[in-house]
């Protein structure tokens, strides 16, 4: 018996999509893996680094903050190739599935060889292949409502990053724990074990997504069409001021990963590993999206009427007032003393509200503003804006190291100034925000 086609639109229903439940399972353990990896590679690159010879061959403080974000800056801009190669040729299904068993390669070789050959390689294959899968994985989410259900696209979303921080915060807990008792071997193993599931998962749902075809060459026409380049320059500003947000997000699994290792660890009973107290942003954010949800936007709503970018700009403040707490842990460390590692869970809560204002409207408001066409290039642009933003501090990274490995910044002169940047950058977007014209577009149904 012939197999049914593959749906290549959203079926015209007010219910949930049948393939949401893949897609949840397959981003949980695909963040898992990506999470568990990132959340200890400046720990590894500053105390488990190998050379040739298999002695030891560490990185500065500086130097392991500026490998981070160039390779966190070199994983989002990979989003480029994924989202042409998608429009283009392979489309969203295909594209997501071929890069991910690339994806899987560079967690094993990770896994294998802990020289600075297989970090240089192993980051090499995970940043093309998680760069090139994520706007085909935010996009084909979109992808599978229409204009009956997509009264269901701002939840669906929001569960969507519910289950990409239920498996940073589950790894970014783990991997700390394997590094530190059993080595890099297992640190690095185990998110590739949840890689490959994650690919599993995500081929199992293969007949129950709506598969939009590529386009082909007719993309790039539409991407040079006049009307096309003057909503997607619109949405590029917008896409810049939010980079900056992403300069000092990013920051808390860097500079406050080595900020950590300067504290008193034991904090509520538990003695931490400095990697592992990045799980309380993940924690915040299970706890916080149904509050900002039912509770907090509804709250403001009823002062100050909520747009999308309205949540971004007041989101972009309360993210730069985390850094305030920085300041005074660092100022604390600068004097003599040993603060707990608790006052950074007070940097964390500002820090996860911005998260929820910022990263989770713009995810949603690129899909929404995307020509039909041109989805995932448009998710792609949300991720060169997290690329952009991890360049920044990458930059300010290799400028402020001295010969000897110090920096030019120490200290809390550090977090003043992207606290600085920050309030300059939500100042500015203010004006800007005012004169967007916002147009949604979804796909036809069947």
């Amino acid at each position: 018996m012939a197999k049914e086609p593959l749906r290549t639109a959203p079926s015209s229903t007010t219910g949930l999509p049948p393939g949401i439940p893949y897609i949840l399972t397959n981003e949980f353990c695909e963040r898992f893996a990506y999470y568990g990896m990132t959340g200890i590679l400046v720990m590894f690159m500053h105390g488990y680094l190998l050379g040739a010879d298999g002695a030891l061959s560490v990185m500065t403080d500086v130097q392991s903050q500026e490998w981070f974000h160039w390779f966190t800056a070199g994983t989002y801009f990979m989003a480029v190739l994924g989202a042409l190669v998608s429009d283009v040729w392979l489309g969203k299904y295909r594209t997501i599935y071929f890069f991910s068993l690339l994806y899987c390669l560079g967690f094993v070789v990770m896994a294998i060889d802990q020289t600075r050959l297989g970090l240089m390689g192993g980051m090499a294959l995970i940043a093309i292949g998680a760069g090139s899968v994520k706007p085909c994985v935010t996009a084909n989410v979109g992808d599978q409502f229409g204009a009956s259900n997509k009264h269901l696209v701002s939840k669906i979303y929001s569960w969507f990053y519910f289950s990409i921080n239920l498996g940073a915060l589950i790894s970014m807990l783990l991997c700390p724990y394997l590094l530190k008792h059993y080595g890099p071997k297992w640190a690095f193993g185990v998110p590739a074990a949840a890689m490959m599931l994650a690919t599993l998962a995500f081929r199992m749902g293969k007949r129950s997504y709506v598969h939009i075809p590529p386009t082909g060459r007719q993309v790039l026409r539409d991407l040079f069409n006049r009307e096309t380049l003057t909503i997607l320059g619109r949405i590029s500003v917008i896409m810049i001021f939010v980079s900056m947000f992403f300069a000092l997000f990013y920051q808390s699994q860097g500079a406050w990963v080595l900020q950590a290792e300067k504290m008193e660890l034991r904090w509520l009973w538990i003695n931490w590993i400095p990697a592992q107290f990045q799980a309380v942003n993940c924690l915040l954010i299970l706890i916080l999206i149904p509050v900002f949800n039912y509770a907090i936007y509804p709250a403001i709503d009823r002062v100050f009427p909520l747009t999308a970018l309205r949540k971004i700009g007041l989101g972009m403040f309360v993210t730069a007032s985390a850094f305030l707490v920085s300041i005074w842990i660092e100022n604390q460390i600068a004097a003599g003393g040993t603060p707990s590692i608790g006052w950074q869970f007070l940097a964390y809560v500002p820090l996860t509200a911005g998260e929820i204002m910022v990263s989770i409207t713009v995810l949603e408001f690129s899909y929404t503003q995307a020509p039909k066409r041109l989805k995932s290039f448009v998710m792609a642009l949300y991720l060169l804006a997290i690329s952009l933003g991890n360049a920044i501090p990458a930059i300010v990274n290799a400028f402020i190291q001295n010969p000897d490995g110090s920096s030019k910044l120490p200290g809390a002169s550090y977090y003043w100034f992207f606290l600085i940047v920050m309030v300059v950058t939500a100042t500015l977007f203010i004006p800007v925000a005012k004169r967007y014209v916002v147009q949604e577009y979804y796909h036809e149904e069947e």
